[in-house]
């Protein structure tokens, strides 16, 4: 509406009779019109947004670049759109151009960390290995906090660390080291970070932990000093090998890899427990709160692999990537049902190999990645806003 309703003096009708009783009539319709349309408009916010994928997005790559397997993307606060994606997972045909001499035209490795802006054109791309840090065996995961820095992950056999950069690829911090194995009570080392959230209240950085270890390990932003951790269910985490049976009891302990952690605006912290088909949620301090089986029946590498959030106030929906049944579920956040899905097996666009990691940005644009042989990022627009 333009403005409020507000209440003239009574004026008389023609016939000299004040028109109150009418004027009110009218004041009163109006107000049923707009409670009905304010219902209406709750029963569409209510339902899941559909997607429709922009085979356009991103635009061609220049200098000749090349993307590998793409494992993970994030979007900043200016809604550009980043990704990490895995150069040494090029095959020999597809990087001809770069091998020495070239056996082909194209192509070249891209860089590993790119930015896109929201019409899919190339800002700034970077990565290492570079002086004062451990790069990664095998790129991971992806994170823009913020402030504005990116944070980086690896899930290599001896990747053990996670790394901080400013937006043009100046190292700022190394939480951890390379180590390999399994130790989900060092607090001095990783294991094979997959996931990275960073909470601006408390300055703190969550990350899953991972593809060795099984656990969530918090760390202050800024000095990278430890604070907390916690397995399953908020419990001590055991490193005990396991074997998901989607009729048995759940497991009391996180499967490998504990493949996201997502933290919500009400201060809800969501946990991809990608082997065991479930999503754990928990408060900052650990502490369980509940738990929602995704497709419990999927077998193999499992169901839950990322989780992103819906971008309207209450953050109403999560938006789960599911790598073994290639699609993405819509679930309602309040109690982890799921509304709609999109997306199949296939390599068409719109499809999915290996459907990795997801995020969302302001408009309700949806990104995704794919590994294995896919190598691809791509791009569901809503077909209303949120």
């Amino acid at each position: 509406m333009a403005g409020p309703i507000r209440d003239f003096p009574d004026a008389p009708d023609r016939n000299g009779t004040l028109a109150r009783p009418r004027r009110r009539r009218g004041i009163a319709m109006l107000l049923a019109a707009l409670v009905s349309w304010l219902a209406a408009a709750g029963a569409m916010a209510a339902e899941p947004p559909h997607m429709r994928v922009d085979p356009f997005w991103p635009k061609p790559l220049p200098h000749n670049w090349l993307l590998g397997q793409v494992s993970g993307v994030a979007v900043d606060a200016q809604d550009n759109v980043w990704s990490i994606q895995r150069p040494r997972s090029l095959t020999p045909d597809e990087k001809g151009a770069a091998l020495h001499p070239p056996r082909s035209i194209c192509c070249v490795p891209a860089p590993p960390v790119i930015e896109f802006d929201p019409a899919g054109n190339v800002l700034r791309a970077w990565g290492g290995p570079g002086k004062g840090y451990d790069w990664f065996q095998n790129e991971h995961g992806i994170y823009i906090d913020p402030k504005g820095f990116v944070w980086l992950g690896g899930n290599g056999a001896n990747d053990g660390q996670v790394l901080k950069f400013t937006r043009d690829g100046a190292f700022v911090l190394q939480i951890g080291h390379p180590a390999r194995g399994a130790a989900s009570n060092d607090v001095t080392r990783l294991g094979r970070p997959a996931g990275i959230a960073v909470d601006p209240v408390a300055n703190e950085v969550y990350i899953a932990d991972g593809y060795a270890n099984r656990r969530i390990i918090v760390f202050d932003a800024d000095t990278g000093a430890y604070t907390r951790h916690w397995g399953a269910y908020g419990g001590r985490p055991v490193d005990i090998a396991q074997r998901y049976n989607p009729n048995a009891p759940l497991p009391r302990q996180f499967g490998t890899p504990v493949h996201c952690v997502k933290l919500a605006k009400d201060g809800l912290v969501y946990v991809c427990d990608r082997q065991n088909d479930r999503i754990q949620v928990f408060h900052k301090d650990g502490s369980f709160v509940t738990e929602w089986r995704i497709a419990p029946q999927t077998l193999g590498n499992g169901s839950v692999w990322d989780l992103a959030l819906w971008p309207d106030a209450g953050q109403t929906l999560l938006f789960n990537a599911d790598g073994e049944n290639n699609q993405v579920r819509i679930l309602r956040r309040a109690d982890g049902v799921v509304l709609g899905a999109f997306g199949r097996s296939g390599r068409q666009a719109g499809q999915f190999h290996w459907v990795h990691t997801l995020a969302i940005d302001s408009h309700g644009d949806v990104f995704t990645t794919e590994v294995d042989n896919a190598k691809r990022v791509q791009r569901f627009v809503p077909d209303r806003a949120p």
